[in-house]
């Protein structure tokens, strides 16, 4: 049974400029589904709209956001806060941006379980150890007392998958969260997700522009462009072979490590131009 239900999911500006065009898909516990397309595809929009922090200049328009089965646009403000704090949570692009300076580590991880869970402050500060030694890091009780500009970029975002996973949350929206860091550092923590995915049997949305990470970590995927879903299938499948023209010219575009020599080879302006009618003709549907 799927946790994260999304139908005909519409996000506009305020203006009434569209950004997400009737997206669909599902997230199952235990499953991880990519969520794939270039900058300004709507992967991020998605993210934000399911955990309800879109910017004030958007809004929901239309469709469902399930979780378990409860439609959050059905719910009062307060109730939503309370369910989506209860529930998902997110490991976010840039690990300085997304920790205070001004607080040291220990009080952010253990924030959240005093806010959350209810917990007395030293049950939340042996858990927040606890999950400081589960993402490999060393001397956890020196960490706690650090803020985030003595640490490392590798050291901060274990810090936030730390953090999001902290009261073992139903769904965690991962958003692009190796982009900021160098490679072998990035291999590091898409291997400590997955192990913490598997460990916890928490259903995790990735968001991410690199299909070699989807290759690794992810069960299904969601192929997105300009707000509209192209594609939605299963790993095996898809690379395999994409059912859409886009799809497939975004897998052949993606570099061969075997092969780096070897020319990127853009996609197609036919591919695009058909693409982009496909979203024209939705919006004239549904305008």
């Amino acid at each position: 049974m799927s946790y994260l239900t999304i139908r005909d999911l519409e996000v506009r500006l305020k203006d009434g400029g569209r950004l997400l065009r009737r997206v669909s898909l599902s997230v199952a516990a235990g499953e991880v589904r990519g969520l794939v397309g270039e900058s300004g595809a709507g992967k991020s929009m998605i993210g934000k709209a399911i955990l309800g922090i879109l910017p004030r200049s958007v809004a929901v328009t239309g469709g469902e956001i399930l979780l378990d089965g409860v439609d959050l646009q059905g719910l009062a403000p307060a109730e939503r806060r309370r369910r989506i704090g209860a529930t998902c949570a997110l490991i976010p692009q840039d690990p300085l941006t997304a920790l205070n300076p001004s607080h040291r580590v220990g009080p952010q991880i253990t924030d959240r379980l005093v806010d959350i869970l209810g917990w007395e402050r030293k049950r939340a500060e042996a858990r927040a150890r606890e999950l400081l030694a589960e993402v490999h890091i060393p001397d956890p009780e020196r960490v706690m007392r650090a803020y985030p500009h003595e640490l490392s970029g590798g050291m901060r975002q274990r810090i936030l998958i730390a953090s999001a996973f902290a009261a073992e949350p139903k769904l965690i929206v991962a958003d692009e969260p190796t982009t900021a860091l160098d490679v072998t550092v990035q291999k590091q923590i898409l291997k400590l997700i997955k192990e913490m995915q598997e460990r916890h049997g928490t259903a995790l949305l990735f968001v991410t522009h690199d299909l070699g990470v989807v290759s690794k970590v992810c069960q299904s995927l969601t192929v997105l462009y300009a707000g509209m879903v192209v594609e939605d299938t299963d790993v095996r499948s898809f690379f395999r072979g994409p059912g859409h023209a886009y799809s497939r010219a975004l897998l052949a575009a993606t570099p061969k490590y075997t092969d780096p020599a070897a020319s990127l080879t853009p996609v197609p302006e036919a591919v695009i131009a058909a693409v982009r009618a496909e979203v024209a003709a939705m919006d004239r549907g549904v305008a």
